[in-house]
């Protein structure tokens, strides 16, 4: 299937399963930044597994995935932001270190939590996946953490949940304290969510780490980080 024929039915399909009773709950709780079909994400998900069934094994290339997510990308209703993101997690064995750059410039366009925090469990997969043939493979994410854009430094901070204990714990008490002194809730959020990802593994290694650095550190972010300890 085409590029523009997929987007095409991607539209056809979500317009007539939208549900004008959600989608203004849907709007409000992204505080009215973006218009929604009112489509939830299980019904979403379905749809979408629909309309690549009849593609069966086959995927699109890097190239043809990152298009399809820019295209998506510039219609109006969120939930197509939503299926970009759910298409690039399918390709995540597609898509290599030379794609980063790319998904961390569409993490800046129409940028909030729903999808920068998308985009960057895509970007940590293909990081995860790539340490094994490149050992410097989150040497992009050190770059993206002094990045100008708060956004882009949250997806460096976040970057390895789920990672368990092959977590960097180097780069992530690093990132930590390098992201501290910020004073952004989305930052200040993600440095606690990171640590406390981490301490389902190593509890004793967080609760360390927050007791030698928790002047430094905000109290959110502390309160984040020990919140299951």
């Amino acid at each position: 299937m085409l590029v523009q024929e997929f987007v095409h039915e991607v539209q056809r399909c979500l317009q007539t399963n939208a549900n004008s009773e959600h989608a203004p709950a849907m709007r409000a709780y992204m505080r009215d930044q973006f218009d929604f079909l009112g489509i939830k994400t299980p019904l979403r998900r379905q749809l979408l597994a629909q309309i690549v069934k009849p593609m069966g094994k086959s995927k699109f290339s890097a190239t043809e995935v990152l298009q399809l997510a820019d295209l998506l990308w510039e219609l109006p209703q969120r939930e197509y932001q939503y299926i970009a993101i759910d298409l690039l997690a399918l390709h995540k064995k597609v898509l290599g270190l030379q794609d980063i750059s790319a998904l961390i410039q569409l993490a800046q366009k129409k940028a909030w939590w729903d999808s920068v925090d998308g985009l960057a469990a895509v970007i940590g997969d293909i990081v995860f996946l790539s340490r094994a043939n490149s050992p410097d493979a989150q040497a992009c994410m050190d770059q993206a953490l002094q990045h100008a854009s708060m956004w882009v430094r949250r997806i460096a901070m976040t970057h390895q949940l789920g990672w368990r204990l092959q977590t960097d714990t180097t780069r992530l008490f690093s990132y930590a304290l390098q992201l501290a002194a910020e004073e952004d809730f989305f930052i200040r959020k993600a440095i606690g969510w990171a640590l406390r990802d981490y301490a389902r593994w190593q509890p004793a290694q967080v609760r360390d780490f927050v007791s030698a650095h928790q002047m430094q550190m905000s109290s959110l972010s502390v309160r984040e980080a020990l919140k299951h300890l």
